[in-house]
């Protein structure tokens, strides 16, 4: 029986146990005080058992003190009790903030007879596994709310555990058996076999038709599935009423660890089967091992984008394979697959869909069949396409980054001795002639080499202040000689016009590769039109996965009336390499060296096309805003070109692990008057540095090289000799610094490939 507390059952002898205790109390403290006047102790042992004796006297008066109020708590519980909860049907219970029951209706004393407990944490033991956190949970939102309710799901089923918080400081609970619920209203009405399962594989709810598949009710799936866990889109053995049968289980879940099973029979007979087939929730198909499509459900036949299929291949429902349909097929139906399971891609033309196949053999009427499940797994290719494109672009980049500065100190090396025998040639050597050709050859391969870091963003740019109808009106005659006399070249200003900041030299590759791509899209002839135009986001721009943040842009529209680009192959045209034009046409870098420039320089690109009505590209540039500093005059990098470099006194230092590279740059700073050390790793600079009489006015070193890079070497050097002036050459670009740039006073950047003149030029301006 629960621990009975004022409900109502008096104690055999006519008090309560608190009265007892208080008896018990009062007596012993009674008998510790009087002992040392009865009998002869020592004074110490006197006065001790007098300090115990009012201990447990003060003791007591707590104790009564507490009766009292657990007293008048059972009261006000009984009479509540009495005129409210005692009829209710569902168990109800009066505790104090500890727990204690105070009282518990008729309801309560039947459903815990068994229990013994005075707690309610101890009595709802027999229903909940951790009754002391529901209630702690509950109790402690009754205490801000007022009052709170909880779902709980059991093994003997559903229960509703709520809780109101009494004035006096009680708590009164509530626990009202809710029986099983179907997950839908017509969960009931379902004629395909279902059961709600629960999250340790209880049972808790089965249709009319499972119950009638099952032939009984049962509690738990280990008491159901032969073999555990049960594994989806597959054939499960289920024990019945009559003996062991084969079906086909789908899993749908629900949340809070819940799921739904639905059965199909794996051995039907004649078409009564399609009407459960019809309405299960997983796209289905019955399908002859030579292809063949016996049956298709509607929610197949709405993920396929079909009406009717029966008599249809597989073949043209999906494709992807990578080899033949029909091999798949037999393997599986004769069980030699290593996969039951493939990803392919819908045959729609409407949009991209990718469905995971997964076939498993059954028997109907004495013949072999394959039944296959389909599920959407559209969102999981896209996301495995975008990933693998991204490595893709990646890995490319890399590449093209590693090469162009390979390929730069090959061309530093070439153009530099090139420069030196020019130094020694004039216009009337028979010489002269082939040195400016390897001269020019070289800085065409430089530019290409320039390319393929624009590619992978890796290029060094020189930004300056633009205004596009300045740009384009410069560039306008050279345009007008690339569309050539079929193609009209229009052009179209915002009247007000904004600035941006960009490599003017960029920009102007960038909007010539746009135009010779849009003329060679109209053979025939067509109008080309580039639009300007300033442009305010009020939210953000989303679109082709790119996130275009709110504010002001300046954007460049190059318009055609050309063939088109098909749907499929627009999203490709950034890629490298990836070209639409015949073999020897193109090199397919055009455009993906246009997004890189574009990208690095702040902005966006994106493509429109219609088939055989033209195509369009926007180009999105952010405003500059001078935030009150004085913008750089364009004019001032070309008269820094023109200075010419004074023979100059100084030391030099020059760090460089390429041999041809350290070679022509130390004649070349020697032929200036400097004196050069040279050094082919970081180490033996800082190994040259370690005589503390030697005075270096400028350190010239690469940024990459094996072992210690640039920077760091540099870092240390400067410990020692905080005022020489660095300069930094690499063959990648400026980014190749990483997060060392600002840390590095005095120092500036020259890029791979370098002329004679650049070099000295640069270290003179640093000493200077």
């Amino acid at each position: 029986m629960i621990g009975r507390p004022t409900s109502i059952i008096p104690d055999p002898k006519g008090q309560s146990p608190e009265q007892v205790r208080l008896i018990v109390t009062l007596c012993l403290a009674g008998c510790l005080v009087l002992v040392p006047w009865l009998l002869p102790v020592p004074d110490w042992s006197a006065r001790a058992l007098i300090a115990v004796g009012l201990t447990l006297a003060g003791v007591a008066v707590i104790i009564l003190y507490q009766t009292r109020l657990h007293n008048r708590a059972r009261s006000m519980a009984s009479e509540l009790l009495t005129g409210f909860i005692d009829k209710d049907a569902s168990p109800s219970f009066v505790t104090d903030e500890d727990g204690l029951i105070h009282a518990c209706n008729t309801s309560a004393l039947k459903r815990f007879e068994s229990s013994e407990s005075e707690t309610l944490s101890g009595t709802m033991r027999s229903v909940l596994a951790n009754p002391s956190a529901v209630l702690f949970r509950l109790q402690s939102r009754a205490k801000l709310e007022g009052s709170a309710r909880e779902d709980i799901v059991t093994r003997r089923g559903h229960v509703r555990l709520s809780v109101h918080e009494m004035a006096n400081g009680s708590f009164l609970w509530r626990v009202e058996d809710m029986g099983d619920r179907p997950a839908g209203r017509s969960a009931d009405a379902n004629p395909v076999p279902m059961i709600s399962v629960g999250r340790t594989g209880a049972v808790l709810f089965m249709n009319e038709a499972a119950r009638s598949l099952i032939g009984e009710r049962v509690k738990s799936t280990d008491r159901l599935f032969t073999t555990l866990p049960v594994a989806p889109d597959r054939i499960n053995t289920i024990m019945t009423k009559t003996g062991p049968v084969e079906v086909l289980v789908s899993e749908q879940g629900r949340g809070q660890g819940r799921s739904e099973l639905y059965f199909m029979k794996a051995e039907v007979e004649g078409s009564s089967s399609h009407t459960g087939v019809e309405t299960l929730p997983v796209p289905l198909l019955k399908i002859r091992p030579e292809g063949e499509v016996v049956m298709v459900n509607r929610m197949a036949m709405r993920l396929l984008g079909i009406e009717q299929a029966e008599g249809v291949h597989l073949g043209q429902l999906m494709e992807g394979l990578g080899r033949p349909m029909n091999d798949w097929l037999h393997e599986t139906a004769h069980g030699l697959a290593p996969h039951k399971s493939e990803f392919l891609r819908v045959s729609r033309k409407d949009k991209e869909v990718f469905v995971q196949v997964t076939l498993t053999r059954v028997i109907e009427d004495g013949e072999t069949l394959l039944m296959a499940v389909l599920n959407d797994a559209t969102e999981l290719k896209t996301l495995e396409a975008q990933f693998a494109q991204s490595q893709k672009m990646q890995a490319i980049g890399q590449l093209a980054g590693g090469v162009a500065h390979d390929f730069n100190n090959l061309l530093t090396a070439i153009s530099g001795h090139c420069d030196l025998l020019l130094l020694r040639h004039d216009q009337g050597d028979q010489d002269f002639g082939d040195l400016i050709q390897i001269h020019e050859n070289a800085n065409r391969a430089a530019a290409l080499v320039s390319q393929l870091l624009a590619f992978s963003r890796k290029q060094t740019l020189q930004p300056e202040i633009l205004d596009i109808r300045e740009t384009l009106s410069d560039l306008t005659h050279l345009l007008n000689r690339l569309v050539g006399e079929k193609v009209s070249l229009t052009l179209s200003h915002d009247p007000v016009m904004r600035s941006i900041r960009a490599d003017k030299r960029q920009l102007e590759q960038v909007l010539m590769n746009l135009v010779v791509n849009a003329r060679d899209a109209m053979p025939h002839g067509g109008e080309i039109r580039v639009e300007t135009e300033v442009v305010s986001l009020d939210a953000t721009l989303e679109r082709d996965r790119a996130v275009v943040p709110p504010g002001e842009w300046v954007t460049i529209q190059v318009n055609d009336e050309g063939t088109g680009i098909a749907p499929d192959k627009l999203q490709k045209v950034f890629e490298p390499f990836y070209t639409t034009k015949r073999t020897g046409e193109g090199t397919g870098l055009g455009l993906s060296t246009a997004y890189g420039n574009i990208k690095q320089t702040g902005g966006f690109i994106f493509v429109d096309s219609v088939l055989n009505q033209g195509t369009k590209f926007t180009l999105y540039f952010p405003v500059y805003r001078s935030d009150g500093e004085e913008a750089e005059p364009v004019a001032e990098p070309v008269q820094k070109a023109k200075v010419t470099p004074q023979h100059g006194e100084g030391v030099v230092l020059l760090v460089e692990d390429e041999a041809p590279v350290r070679a022509f740059a130390s004649r070349a700073l020697r032929m200036r008057g400097y004196t050069v050390l040279e050094a082919e790793s970081a180490e033996d600079a800082l190994h040259t540095l370690e005589d503390p009489n030697l005075s270096v006015d400028v350190f010239v070193t690469d940024v990459i090289m094996p072992g210690m890079n640039g920077p760091s070497w540099v870092r240390e050097a400067l410990k020692e000799r905080p005022g020489t002036k660095v300069v930094f050459v690499s063959g990648y670009s400026e980014g190749a610094f990483g997060e060392a740039e600002p840390d590095i006073p005095n120092s500036v950047f020259l890029a791979k490939p370098f002329s004679l003149s650049q070099l000295t030029e640069t270290v003179h301006s640093q000493l200077e």
